[in-house]
Order: C-alpha cells, then sequence, then structure tokens
C-alpha cells in the first residue's frame, strides 16, 4: 500500500527523461562531429570535408533553433533564435564555418541547461506527484478490499495501517496513530492522530491502526491542490519578469539594427574590409544574445517557489513573492495567529438569581449551535465539567458580536456588551467592571429581562511570536495587531510583543477597513490571520499569508501564501526568501546586462572571436545565472 504510481502523473517525467536522452544524444554526436571536422582540416587539409561536417553539425544541433526562428519571423518576431540563426549563417558564407557550427552546438547546450535547471527546480513537483498511493483499503460491511483512489467516495470509510501512506483526505473514525506530514506541511515531528482528527493523502501513518471517512475525492485532496497552485504559480509572472519580457522584446530587434550598421558603414563610408566588419557584426549578434536576461527571472522565481513548498510554505504566485520584499507594514489577527488559538474557559461569574453552572449550562447549549473558537471553549468546558446541555431552538447568529437563541421558550443572549445592549438587555457597570478584572476575552449571559452572568476565556501566546515580531521590526516593518478581542487584551498583548500598533475589538468587515487604512499610509501591507475569520482582510491586503492552511479550504483560496502548519516562525523565513530572491534577480539581470554590454564593445573592436561570444558571453554566462537562481533552494527556515 505504500508504494505509488499516480497514472496522471507519470506522463510528463517519462517525456522529459526521453527528451534529456535525444538532447544528451544531439550534444555527443555534434562534439565529436566537431572533432572531426577540426581533424579533417587542420591535419588533412580537407576542407570541403570538414564543412560538410560542420554543416552536419549545424543541422542536427540548430534544427529546432532554426524551425523556431522561421516560424517567429513569419510572425514578424524577433527572438533569440532567429539571432543565433543568422550568426550561423553568416559564419559559414564567411568561410568560418567551424565557428558557425560552434555557435549552434554552443546555444543548444546553453538551452539545454536551462531546461535542465527548470525540470530540477520543478521535480520537487512530480516528487510530491508520486507521494499519493494508486490504491486505498476500502472497509464496507465489516470487509476489506483493495481499490483505486479514483472509485472512493467520499464518506466511505478507509483502513490505513502502519507504515502506509494516506491514499485520501478524511476524518479519523476509529484507532490512533501518529502520521507524519512533513511533505506537505515542512513540519519534521510526526502529528498525533486520534477520533476526528484530520489526516491528508500523501502522509505516512506510523506506528498505529487508523479507520478514516473520506472527506475529499482524489481529486480535490490537500496534496492535489498544492500541486496544482504551485504550478499555478510558477506561471504567473511578477513584475520584474513582465519588465524583462517586454524589454527582451523590444531589445532583439534594435540588436539586429546595431548589427547591421556595424557590418555596413564602416565598409560604405570609410572602405573597410568586408570580411573584417561583417565578421564583428555576427559576433555582435551572438553576443548581444538576450538569453541571460530573459531567464534570470524566471529561473529564480521558479527556485525560490519550488523551494519553499518543500518547506511547508505554499506561494501563490512570483508577484506575491516579489511584493513581500516591498513590505513596509505587516498587520496580525490575535486569535489562532500570535497566540494558539486555543481558547480555554478561565473565569464564570453569575450574576442575579443563577449560578455559575446554570451560566455555563445556558451558555454551552447556546454556544453549541457556533463555529467560533470562543464558542468551542465554553462547550468543551462544559463537556469536561459533565453538563448536560438544553434543546435551543430558533437559533440565531450574527457574525463577531455573538448568539441568541430559545431554551424552554425563553430566549437568551450570549456576546458581546454592545450585542446585548442591542436586545435591549442592559448590562450593569459593575458586573461588567468583575469580568474585566479578569484578563481575556468576555462574553455575556442573558434573557429578556437580565443579565445572568460572564464568561471570560483566555488564549496563551505563541512561544516563536516575540521572536518573529523582533525580527520584523529589525527589518523597519511597522507591526500592526488588528483583534476582535477586548481593549485591555488586546493592550496587553500588544505591550508583551512590542507591536507598533494595535487596534480592538474589531468585526471582519472593520478589519477589512483597517487594512484599507494601514494601505494608504504605507503602501504595500501584509497580512497574517488564520484565513476562516480573517479571509476579507487576507484578501484586501497587498499580500495575505494564512496560518495552518492544511486545515483550512477558505486559507488555500483567500490567501496569496499559505503556511501549511501552523508556524509562526515560517514569517520570518518568506521574508528572508523573498529579499533574497529579488537580490538575486538583481545580481543576475545586472551581470547579464554588464558582461553582455561588455563583450559588445570588444566584439565591434575585434578582440572578441565567435566561439568566445557563445562560449562565455551566452552559454557560460547562462549556466553562472542558473547557478546564481539555484542558490536559493539552499535557504531554509530556521
Amino acid at each position: 500500500m505504500s508504494k505509488s504510481n499516480d497514472d496522471c502523473c507519470n506522463v510528463q517525467p517519462q517525456s522529459e527523461t526521453s527528451l534529456g536522452r535525444k538532447d544528451s544524444l544531439v550534444i555527443v554526436y555534434s562534439v565529436v562531429a566537431l572533432a572531426i571536422g577540426f581533424g579533417l582540416e587542420t591535419l588533412l587539409g580537407n576542407v570541403i570535408g570538414a564543412h560538410l561536417v560542420y554543416l552536419s553539425v549545424a543541422a542536427v544541433s540548430g534544427y529546432h533553433i532554426v524551425r523556431n526562428a522561421l516560424s517567429l519571423l513569419i510572425q514578424r518576431k524577433f527572438g533569440m533564435d532567429l539571432l543565433m540563426t543568422i550568426a550561423t549563417v553568416g559564419a559559414f558564407v564567411t568561410g568560418h564555418a567551424e565557428e558557425g557550427a560552434s555557435i549552434m552546438l554552443l546555444f543548444f547546450i546553453a538551452e539545454f541547461l536551462e531546461g535542465y535547471s527548470v525540470r530540477r527546480a520543478t521535480r520537487s513537483i512530480h516528487a510530491l506527484m508520486r507521494l499519493s498511493p494508486d490504491l486505498a483499503r476500502l472497509k464496507e460491511d465489516g470487509q476489506e478490499s483493495e481499490v483505486h483512489v479514483h472509485d472512493v467516495e467520499v464518506g466511505q470509510t478507509i483502513v490505513i495501517r502502519p507504515g502506509d501512506r494516506v491514499p485520501l483526505d478524511g476524518m479519523v473514525i476509529s484507532g490512533a496513530a501518529t502520521v507524519n506530514e512533513s511533505a506537505l506541511t515542512g513540519e519534521s515531528l510526526p502529528v498525533s492522530k486520534e477520533i476526528g482528527g484530520p489526516v491528508y493523502a500523501g502522509t505516512i501513518n506510523e506506528d498505529g491502526y487508523l479507520e478514516v471517512k473520506v472527506t475529499k475525492s482524489s481529486e480535490n485532496t490537500l496534496l492535489s491542490r498544492i500541486i496544482r497552485l504551485v504550478q499555478e504559480a510558477q506561471e504567473k509572472k511578477s513584475k520584474t519578469e513582465s519588465f524583462v519580457e517586454r524589454f527582451a522584446g523590444r531589445y532583439t530587434p534594435t540588436v539586429l539594427l546595431i548589427a547591421l550598421a556595424t557590418a555596413t558603414v564602416p565598409i560604405l563610408f570609410f572602405k573597410q574590409s568586408l570580411d573584417v566588419w561583417v565578421y564583428r557584426a555576427l559576433i555582435l549578434l551572438v553576443v548581444s544574445c538576450p538569453c541571460a536576461l530573459t531567464i534570470s527571472t524566471p529561473v529564480s522565481m521558479v527556485s525560490a517557489i519550488t523551494s519553499a513548498a518543500r518547506n511547508g510554505v505554499l506561494i501563490k504566485s512570483g508577484r506575491a513573492l516579489e511584493l513581500v520584499s516591498r513590505t513596509k507594514a505587516i498587520a496580525f489577527d490575535k486569535t489562532g495567529t500570535l497566540t494558539m488559538g486555543k481558547l480555554t474557559v478561565d473565569a464564570i461569574h453569575a450574576t442575579g438569581p443563577a449560578s455559575a453552572v446554570d451560566v455555563l449550562k445556558f451558555a454551552a447549549s447556546l454556544e453549541a449551535r457556533s463555529e467560533h473558537p470562543i464558542a468551542e471553549a465554553v462547550v468543551n468546558r462544559a463537556r469536561s465539567d459533565g453538563i448536560k446541555l438544553f434543546d435551543v431552538h430558533d437559533f440565531h447568529e450574527s457574525k463577531g458580536k455573538g448568539v441568541r437563541g430559545k431554551i424552554d421558550s425563553n430566549e437568551y443572549f450570549l456576546g458581546t456588551a454592545s450585542f446585548l445592549n442591542e436586545a435591549a438587555v442592559k448590562i450593569p457597570s459593575e458586573v461588567i467592571e468583575e469580568a474585566q478584572t479578569d484578563l481575556g476575552s468576555h462574553i455575556f449571559l442573558g434573557n429578556e429581562s437580565q443579565v445572568l452572568g460572564a464568561i471570560v476565556v483566555r488564549d496563551t501566546l505563541r512561544e516563536e511570536a516575540p521572536m518573529v515580531v523582533s525580527s520584523l521590526k529589525a527589518r523597519r516593518l511597522q507591526t500592526v495587531m488588528i483583534s476582535g478581542d477586548t481593549e485591555k487584551t488586546a493592550s496587553t498583548i500588544a505591550d508583551k510583543l512590542g507591536l507598533d500598533h494595535y487596534h480592538s475589538q474589531l468585526l471582519p468587515e472593520e478589519k477589512v477597513e483597517e487594512i484599507d487604512e494601514l494601505t494608504k499610509k504605507y503602501g504595500t501591507v501584509a497580512m497574517v490571520g488564520d484565513g476562516i475569520n480573517d479571509a476579507p482582510a487576507l484578501a484586501r491586503a497587498s499580500v495575505g499569508i494564512a496560518m495552518g492552511a492544511a486545515g483550512s479550504d477558505v486559507a488555500l483560496e483567500s490567501a496569496d501564501i499559505a503556511l501549511m502548519h501552523d508556524d509562526l516562525s515560517k514569517i520570518d523565513y518568506i521574508f528572508n526568501l523573498s529579499r533574497r530572491t529579488l537580490q538575486v534577480i538583481k545580481e543576475n539581470v545586472t551581470a547579464s546586462v554588464l558582461v553582455k554590454a561588455g563583450f559588445a564593445v570588444l566584439a565591434i573592436l575585434g578582440y572578441v572571436s565567435l566561439w568566445m561570444a557563445v562560449a562565455v558571453g551566452d552559454m557560460g554566462l547562462s549556466i553562472a545565472v542558473i547557478l546564481n537562481a539555484m542558490r536559493l533552494a539552499l535557504i531554509r527556515p530556521k
């Protein structure tokens, strides 16, 4: 069951392998033939035979190059292939056949290496594809059978034994185990799974027996969506990449005109040698080929995005990665982001005729129908105390404010002080003051006639939060917390972390407004949240970063960057990766422009030969750019 051989994922890797072998044979033949031609010409003096061999080298290694050049020329477009074709033909016409053959061979090798670098950078995607098994153990009517994952329907039960790789996303309905999720989340430590816990396709059951109710079809598993999003990210161009492409599009015809002027002006106006200046013009064409410039940005972006995916960070576009480095302010949600998001009931205050047990029982009965984190804390406390809940009718939830419902024909309200005031339930100031003596979030319980009490829930700060905030402030970013919590709680958290600003008691739509204000003030703003209640704010920010996206469909859709595991420290990794990526791109672009310009001047002055132009000014520079970009794969979270 741990074997994997996904049918939909095998074709591409195989085609790349066969293509690589074919290209290798072309290179081997061309190198050997070039050596034979050189021997025929220099040792045996057979110039015609040597030139025929050189012609075969140009034909074999340059077939696709010439075909692409002609195809673009028909469309009235100019590209690198056209420059190389003109230079090769010119070399043969002017009697430099060995250099014409070398041009095509070296350019072919450069393109081969570029393709290899991209395949190497994206190989992690194919590795992800191979993680999901083809077969699943389906359990029906007490009997087990092996079926293809495509044949398993949502709601059916599958069995996962120790050592098995999980075939589909689901929820544990029986058993317990520790599961290795590092391939998806980047988290090296195994995660304990018990009844009610989620499991994801591609992860490994290390030591227990699990029965899992399938919640996602094979096409919609977390793994499948990660693969699709990373592939889409590689296709989305950043502003820098788009600019370089536009520049290269105008650059090629400009180079053609300069080369034409180089070949004609000295001959027509200064009576210089035809052979000398045509040869120099051909060198200028070759050395000016913008190959290294055009690949400098995409190869860097692909390397960074695929490296991030291996480290549990899903970056959905090169644009998002680029914007991170330009961010001036970063806003954090509090619950589930700066804090653990595991709220617990810290105190219960009873008022009037109700006891603390009564307050908890009524509150938990109302909250049992809500999915808010506070609701979960209240219900869990009631269950742990063995309290049996009431039946609730006519339940209604006001997002970010509170809930209301009928118990035994009486209507009850539970939520913020303003929510109860809107329901005409007056809360005495002494009740509010007593509740606020405890640090945390406060919700009040009341019926149609009076307040019955208050419940205080608290959250714990993430251990890595102070370090992350300190690191971001060292980068001169404005750090802001936008929270729905009380002024007192928000103030305490902000002081502990040393945040620059904080805003409390915000509804989801008010968080969006706050992001708009920050954008007006600082320009580029990043937002970090859990991707559920914060989805609108994540979408509005320049860069939305969602925490713990492995368990949230909304996070994957609304955020630009998703942390697959609840690890806030990877925020620092994202900023470091973005900064280094932009730095590498600048290095590559600068080196490409300077080297090309230098070689162009040397070409006009006659200090560079055709083979030197290709080997150093084109192929050598391209290889240097690729190797520099591949260094980004070495960046790891601290």
